[in-house]
């Protein structure tokens, strides 16, 4: 089940003759790129924003949005979809526009310093700066290489959870080592209302790259019979009447044996994809952006990149880390976008009428 969107806080494009005209067109619609969004708004900037997925949130939301996340500054715990929610808040004075379900194919720099941006559904602008807050770029997930499995995809073959109630009472069969396959399984596991019928958790060896405290958490509930732990490899299927019944996993003592089945979940990580990114002439390491930690600018003039997507020494790839390059992507952007205005001054919220004007809100009164 996706996402559904407020239209009163999203607002999508509407059809329009000629590129579109613009001072900002930020490449994604996670977390750090709605942040982008607001410090760019803050210093009276609007943006367009696009993104491949059919609603904003990005990874947040695409693979955990019910997944609690702890480390957002003076917010205890929330989940991807309530931060991308309380984003979307957050931005609603600025009148982004958003472009989803669709990919930025060509970024082409013009003879008056502005950038031709044009998408794969045929969307165009002129933009004065790009900032590209694309996460992981065009994220797909590693899949099972088992031949013939595929027909299951968005059935019984998934990869990635959307809806938890669509599994509840089922015999989940839970492929993968990592944090996603642990924290699906004990989320199965336990009582409660998305509670599966079974959980068996399959991984090719007793090692695991998720939480000690999953790990330990996991196979307390296999000790309690509450759900299996099988190591070994899937390397077959079985079907009856067009349906999946059970996947074949071959052990390490080389044994096969058939494990039944309702629903497969596979967790194998990403395989982040830069794509067209890459073809923009930018300076990029390992699959990364290089920028500076003065501006977070790229090496070609009027294009930022901020969060997951860029690297310099000492990154973390942190979510309050990428709020942090936005702000200071926002403020090398502006002299860019209004040259006449000279040096840009540093603005508290708490304080400044103007940004309470920008923001919409009534200026406190102090005595």
């Amino acid at each position: 089940m996706e996402p559904q969107l407020n239209q009163e806080v999203v607002k999508t494009a509407a059809a329009h003759d000629g590129p579109i005209e613009t001072d900002a067109v930020i490449v994604g619609a996670g977390p750090v790129g709605l942040f982008q969004v607001f410090e760019l708004g803050l210093l009276e900037i609007k943006a367009h924003v696009i993104d491949s997925l059919a609603y904003p949130g990005g990874q947040c939301v695409e693979l955990y949005p019910d997944k609690p996340i702890y480390d957002i500054p003076a917010v205890p715990v929330c989940t991807g979809q309530e931060l991308t929610d309380n984003l979307l808040k957050q931005i609603q004075p600025f009148g982004a526009t958003f472009h989803f379900g669709q990919e930025v194919t060509t970024v082409q720099r013009q003879d008056d310093g502005r950038f031709y941006v044009e998408t794969s559904k045929g969307t165009r602008f002129l933009t004065k700066t790009i900032f590209i807050a694309a996460g992981v770029g065009a994220f797909q997930p590693r899949t099972l290489k088992v031949d013939g499995l595929d027909k299951f995809d968005g059935t019984q073959l998934h990869y990635r959870v959307k809806n938890p109630a669509e599994f509840a009472g089922k015999n989940l069969v839970i492929v993968g080592g990592g944090d996603s396959a642990l924290d699906w399984s004990l989320n199965f596991a336990a009582e409660g209302v998305n509670k599966a019928e079974s959980v068996i958790l399959i991984h090719r060896r007793d090692g695991f790259k998720a939480a000690p405290a999953s790990v330990a958490k996991m196979k307390e509930l296999c000790d309690a019979y509450e759900m299996q732990f099988i190591v070994g490899q899937i390397t077959g299927y079985e079907e009856k009447d067009g349906k999946l019944t059970g996947v074949k996993v071959t052990g390490s003592d080389a044994v096969t044996r058939v494990v039944p089945l309702d629903v497969l979940l596979v967790f194998f990580g990403l395989s982040p994809k830069l794509g067209p990114i890459a073809e923009w002439g930018l300076d990029i390491e390992r699959k990364q952006v290089k920028v500076d930690t003065e501006k977070f600018a790229t090496n070609t003039p009027g294009i930022f990149a901020v969060g997951d997507i860029n690297t310099y020494p000492g990154k973390k790839k942190l979510i309050l880390s990428g709020f942090h390059e936005c702000a200071l992507a926002a403020f090398a952007a502006a002299p860019i976008i209004f040259p006449e205005k000279g040096k840009i001054h540093l603005q508290y919220t708490t304080t400044s009428p103007k940004l309470h004007k920008v923001l919409g809100v009534e200026s406190p009164v102090f005595d």
